[in-house]
């Protein structure tokens, strides 16, 4: 059969790398700030946009989908053109790709740091960025899939399997967890409320882990590591069995970050069951990648890049024995809400992502510029460097995890707890705190050592856009040989194998979740539950902007300690209005979920303006802006609307009043403060509106409610019970 000549598109690899190292670098730089926030608290959040809670949500995004994302792009379009020895089937999808992708991320570097967030895990990116992101995600789907179907390769190599189930499950997860409500292009509430919402969020945070920090880069590591190794993936067999049982089991576990919540129990175990079970494809996957280095480890003493893609297999494992064993209750009850939890995702994040991504780009930029890396030793000096900065990132984490944890369960032998005070916690965490810092400091370092090395190798080659290749068409009357293995028929048929991925990753989604959402026993509502007034939504709408919940938990789970602490375990009743949930994950603060009426407003005041004068030694950013901000009421009945669209039981009188709802209860608060703090505070403050929130938070179950809170329901303001 006669060959057909045609050229590898190496400009959008090349973009996409470019991409990968700029946005890599801003993204970890952002990190190293938020870091030494927590160490230098006064100095280090001077403005709002500065602030840890809103450039802590900025880092993970850049984290994972500017440097990991670009890094996924940029391999799949270098790997996948060679695979099925094709052209991408079109170059303006290609391109538009790219830029709308840098268009999102440059729309998330300037809607986070404004407090424009969902505050959802990984997933704060608010409504028209979302839509934005989904068409995006089709576009590069469709390129990829046209691509497939106009191959001259036959078999769809594994690599290709891990991009197929990357592109269909994550368009699954992105599309479910952002449902939502716009109530104006810079704000939404999502349409899932307290224990349903927190499920579906974990079902997309688990496995936004799984299946775009994982599986794609899986793919990556099957492409990228027997190239430069020069040897044949160690076992075909092995990689079948990897994947399948990979994609099925990786989305139910997704439930295991909320043991000992408010969480269904049917639904905590599942999580656990088959986050257990995750330990066997995982490292199946380990196993499959450190072993096709067989015959080739004298090469790993002198390669930089095959010692990145050692190290990154290694924390892949480490990372993926580690979570599943996180998922025991036991260990759960240790880690949970500690920096064990951050110390974890760090192994895989800058390990398992981060190293993989690095060997890639000493790999590819040498071949696309037709030269040779400018110095090895520079290279080896990142490698060394960066290992360095894990190390000293991640283990000072584990220390003050298990500190926390120990510290907030210790009791005298009289039934007190020895550390009742939760700062006497916090601040002995901080020189960790800067030592983790410092770790970040290195890992940027050998990053900007991988910069000047890239920009010298560039300089020194010459950029191949149009790669010529040849390879014969495919054949349209194929007939498979006989005693070919029965597998191979859904490996060369990309439709089925599409298919047959969405259908295996869609059953444990299904049977988690829409239980949770349609049988009301899974969630028994309280009759003393109201709604939150207007002032307290406004205030709870500033909770989120300011991105509190990556600091304060707002759920007591049924220990002794916790109860000792801070009051009743949380139930899931209490939750029934709370679009979205607040549960957190990390305490660097208090659970707040009882905070309501343990202190006068003017302690709140007072810590919000300056921590540190009501708690010293408090690591807690100021919020001085909160004081002299004017609350903006403009969206008020709008945002109540559309909570009643969702089932919140507000009447439409009350709707029909509610600025002058809103004032009224302002006012109280802030004559009160007034009174306690010497100086005129106006009711219009956004301070006052927290203030209101925070009061609220967990007294309904008391029984206890103001006119004001009896006036969501009933419309009309009520005498004091």
């Amino acid at each position: 059969m006669q060959s057909e000549t045609f050229f590898y598109d190496n400009k959008i690899v090349r973009n996409f790398t470019i991409a990968t190292i700029i946005w890599g670098v801003i993204g970890l730089l952002v990190g190293i700030w938020v870091a030494f926030s927590l160490v230098f608290p006064e100095t280090l959040n001077p403005a709002s946009w500065l602030s840890f809670g809103r450039l802590r949500a900025l880092h993970t995004n850049g984290a994972i989908f500017a440097f990991v994302g670009n890094a996924i792009f940029a391999g799949v379009y270098y790997s996948l053109q060679r695979l099925l020895k094709a052209r991408m089937a079109s170059d303006l999808l290609s391109k538009i790709h790219f830029w709308g992708w840098q268009l999102i991320i440059v729309s998330a570097v300037i809607t986070i740091p404004l407090g424009i967030s969902s505050s959802k895990e990984y997933a704060e990116l608010e409504w028209p960025i979302d839509i934005g992101i989904a068409l995006v995600w089709v576009i590069f789907g469709v390129n990829m899939f046209w691509t497939i179907l106009k191959r001259r390769e036959r078999h769809l190599y594994v690599a290709i399997w891990f991009y197929i189930a990357t592109f269909v499950t994550v368009a699954v997860l992105h599309i479910v967890n952002n449902l939502e409500i716009p109530v104006s292009f810079t704000k939404s509430y999502s349409i899932f409320a307290g224990v349903q919402d927190a499920l579906v969020q974990w079902w997309y945070g688990h496995n936004a882990v799984a299946f775009f920090l994982t599986t794609p880069v899986l793919g990556l590591m099957y492409y990228f590591v027997p190239k430069a190794a020069n040897r044949p993936v160690y076992s075909y067999r092995l990689s079948i069995v990897h994947f399948w049982a990979l994609i099925f089991i990786y989305i139910w576990a997704g439930p295991h970050h909320l043991l000992y919540t408010a969480l269904p129990e049917w639904a905590q175990s599942l999580g656990t069951v088959f986050s257990i079970m995750l330990i066997f494809p995982s490292w199946g996957g380990m196993i499959n990648g450190l072993l096709t280095l067989r015959g080739a480890w004298d090469k790993v003493r002198d390669s930089a890049v095959l010692k990145f893609f050692v190290v990154a297999i290694t924390a892949y494992g480490m990372s993926t024995l580690e979570g599943p064993l996180l998922s025991l209750k036991s260990l759960n009850a240790i880690a949970h809400y500690t920096d064990w939890i951050p110390a974890h995702v760090h192994i895989g994040t800058l390990g398992w992502n981060g190293f993989l991504i690095f060997g890639m780009i000493y790999w590819l930029m040498p071949k696309m510029y037709r030269t040779s890396l400018f110095s090895e030793k520079l290279a080896n000096a990142h490698f060394w460097i960066g290992t360095t900065g894990i190390l000293f990132w991640a283990l000072p984490m584990y220390v003050s995890g298990f500190t926390q944890s120990l510290m907030w369960k210790e009791f005298n032998p009289d039934g007190t707890l020895v550390y009742g005070n939760f700062l006497e916690t916090v601040t002995q965490l901080i020189p960790l705190y800067a030592t983790r810092a410092i770790g970040g400091t290195l890992y940027v370092t050998g990053m900007l050592i991988m910069v000047y090395n890239v920009i010298k190798t560039v300089k020194s080659g010459s950029f191949l856009a149009q790669e010529e290749a040849s390879a014969p068409a495919l054949a349209e009357d194929y007939t498979a040989p006989k005693g070919d293995y029965w597998h191979r028929w859904i490996e060369r048929k990309p439709v089925q194998l599409m298919v047959g991925a969405t259908i295996v990753i869609l059953i444990g989604g299904i049977i988690e979740i829409v239980p949770t959402i349609m049988v009301k026993s899974n969630v028994p509502t309280i009759e003393d539950v109201k709604p939150y007034t207007a002032l307290e939504l406004e205030g709870r709408d500033l909770y989120i902007r300011e991105g509190c919940n990556a600091c304060h938990s707002q759920m007591i789970r049924p220990f002794r300690s916790e109860i000792a602490r801070y009051g009743d375990y949380s139930k899931a009743g209490e939750f029934v209005y709370d679009h979205p949930f607040l549960w957190g994950s990390k305490r660097t603060g208090p659970d707040l979920h009882r905070v309501g009426g343990k202190y006068p407003h003017s302690w709140h005041y007072k810590h919000m303006v300056d921590p540190r004068s009501m708690s010293a030694g408090s690591i807690m950013p100021t919020y001085e802006w909160l004081s002299s901000n004017e609350l903006d009421t403009e969206l008020t009945s709008k945002k109540l609307e559309t909570m009643q669209t969702l089932g919140v039981p507000y009447s439409d009188e009350y709707i029909a009043n509610a600025d002058a709802h809103l004032m009224a209860q302002a006012e109280e608060i802030a004559a009160e403060l007034s009174n306690d703090l010497g100086q005129e505070i106006s009711p219009k403050e956004e301070m006052v509106a927290l203030i209101a929130y925070l009061q609220r938070l967990g007294i309904d179950i008391k029984g206890e409610h103001s006119k004001h809170v009896e006036a969501t329901t009933a419309g009309t303001l009520t005498a004091e019970n």
